[in-house]
Order: C-alpha cells, then structure tokens, then sequence
C-alpha cells in the first residue's frame, strides 16, 4: 500500500510524528507540492493512498490517478477536493472535524481582546521608552473597550461557533447567533438564535465561524456592512472568502468597522495587494488559529484513526 502526503509541513514541521501513519504502507511525505497539475500528478504517482491539506485534487487530477482509493484531507474544511469526481472514480473521502475547536475559539478571543486593549501596541510604546518619559502614572494610545454588556453575533453555531460562545459568555457578552442549523435546547438569556439580519443591527462584535459555501461567500459585503451598528467590530478565523476583502477595507476607512481582526485571507499565502494591507484598524495574522501542537496532535491522530479505519472496511468522517 503507497501512501503519498502531498504537503505535510504545516501539519508537522518536525515536533511530531509520522510513524502511526507508516505503520499502515509505504509513506513517502511532501513538505509542499505546487498547485500544478502535472507536479501533483508526478507526486501522486501509483499512489492508493493521498493525503492533501490544501494542494488542490481537481477532477481533472482525480481521473488521472489511476490507482487512487482514498484521499485524506488533513483538515477540517475539505472543499480542495472534487468530493463529486472521487464518489464517481470510487474513492473516499475523509475529513477531520474538531480537532481545532478549542484553539481556534481561544484565538478568537485573543484576536478580540487585541482590538479592545492593543496589548502589543502599548509593549511596543513602553518598551521605546513612552512611558518612561509620560507625566503620568498611566496613559494609552487607543481606546480601550470593556466587553461586558456587549452583543457578539457569530455566524455559524457548529462546535467552534459554540466553544466561541461560553467563552465570550464568560466575559459578559450577550450572544445572538445565525446558523443553517438551530439548537433550541442552547438558548438561554445570553444567547438567543436569529435571522441574519437582526444579527447584523444588533451586534457590536461579529465573529465568522460558518463553512464557505456559495451560499456563504461574501456573507460580508457593503450591503451587510451597511445594515451593522456604526463601529462594530469584526473577526474572521473561518475562511477568507466570506468577505468581500476591499468593501472590509472601504468600511475600515470610513470607519463603518471600527477594528477587524483577520486570520485567513481569500488568497492564501496573501497577496501582497490584498486591501486589507492598506486598511486602518486590521489585524492580520497568518492562519494559525488552529496551529498549536496540541491541536495538530489531534489532527494526527485523527488521520491515523480514520486510515485504519477505511482500511479496516468501516471508514469514518467521510465527506463523499
């Protein structure tokens, strides 16, 4: 059995382990594949077994693979694969849920905290001496915002949107939530289900936590924005395309947002002309809400489970 992973790096720079994996067949691992056609076909070779991240598996690659059963995405989010042309060549596809769910509602949350006290801002000043040379005991450089009492919308209310909850909850925020699915039995005073657009006039904070999907990209655009309070804030640390990245930075300009907090970006590494780049008030850090070791763990041992367990005849988290 030949098992190719066609980019491992991210996964597993060297503080982990590719051994349950080899245990299984003959494993040949990459740290990166270009997005080209012909060098992922020449990766994949005879290959039964591939597992990808986010070097994308098109139709196109999936019909020239001959000897393809299964592909494993190292990730939660699996829209790299044609899902449709691997069900009709016959070959599973398996995903890992939640293996992030912690750590990305904790960066959150720590991107939000950011925008309300500008933690580095204020080292960076001490450190080049500003305080040292102020008249007072105490000064900052940005308004500095108290969470309790405030609204957060989040969109999309699976396991990270909810994890994202308690803990917001625990700082004092009402919760209102727009999701496909809703679960009466977790509303409560601090947290209620509503349409999309009461989310959007009522919230001062909105956190992205939904899936892209056509009906999902762009969610935020000038006409969303202009339906939300004057000055909410806004996070992302689900997927780049659910906003529209130049009417986000139009909106930060004009101070519609008043502060963003991004973790994913539409193109990825990000362009260099992203807006986003020449918007004021926005953070931007390079996708790793879900990179601590603990949860990339997680994410390995997901992926050995659900090897053995497509090998085993009973495959798990199939998403074809």
């Amino acid at each position: 059995m030949k098992i190719v992973v066609l980019d491992g790096y991210t996964l597993n720079p060297g503080d982990l382990s590719w051994e349950g994996i080899e245990a299984l067949g003959r494993l040949k691992v990459y740290d990166r594949t270009p997005f080209e056609e012909e060098v992922i076909l020449k990766k994949i070779g005879d290959a039964d077994i591939v597992f990808t991240n986010k070097t994308p598996l098109t139709e196109a690659v999936i019909e020239k693979a001959p000897n393809l059963k299964y592909i494993g995405v190292l990730a939660t989010g699996y829209n790299v694969v044609a899902t449709k042309a691997a069900k009709k060549y016959g070959i599973i596809v398996t995903n890992v849920p939640e293996y992030s769910t912690k750590s990305v509602a904790q960066f959150t949350m720590a991107l939000l905290l950011e925008m309300c006290h500008h933690v580095g801002n204020h080292n960076e000043a001490v450190q080049a001496g500003d305080w040292s040379k102020s008249p007072d005991f105490s000064f900052w450089n940005h308004p500095l915002i108290e969470l309790s009492g405030k609204t957060m919308g989040i969109i999309g209310f699976g396991n990270i949107g909810q994890t994202t909850a308690k803990i917001a909850q625990a700082f004092g925020l009402n919760i209102v939530t727009y999701s496909r699915t809703k679960y009466p039995e977790l509303e409560t005073e601090t947290c209620k289900f509503v349409s999309l657009d009461e989310l959007l006039e009522q919230s001062d904070i909105i956190s992205l936590h939904c899936p892209l999907f056509e009906a999902t990209k762009y969610i935020i655009n000038k006409n969303s924005m202009a339906k939300m309070k004057d000055g909410v804030m806004l996070i992302n640390t689900s997927r780049g395309a659910l906003i529209n990245e130049e009417d986000l930075k139009n909106a930060l300009n004009n101070d519609k947002v008043s502060s963003a907090a991004i973790d994913v970006t539409s193109v990825e590494p990000i362009d260099p002309k992203n807006p986003l780049l020449s918007a004021k008030n926005c953070i931007i850090t390079p996708h790793i809400a879900w990179a601590p070791k603990e949860a990339r763990f997680r994410l390995m041992q997901t992926t050995i489970d659900n090897l053995k367990a497509y090998l085993s005849n009973k495959p798990v988290n199939v998403v074809n």
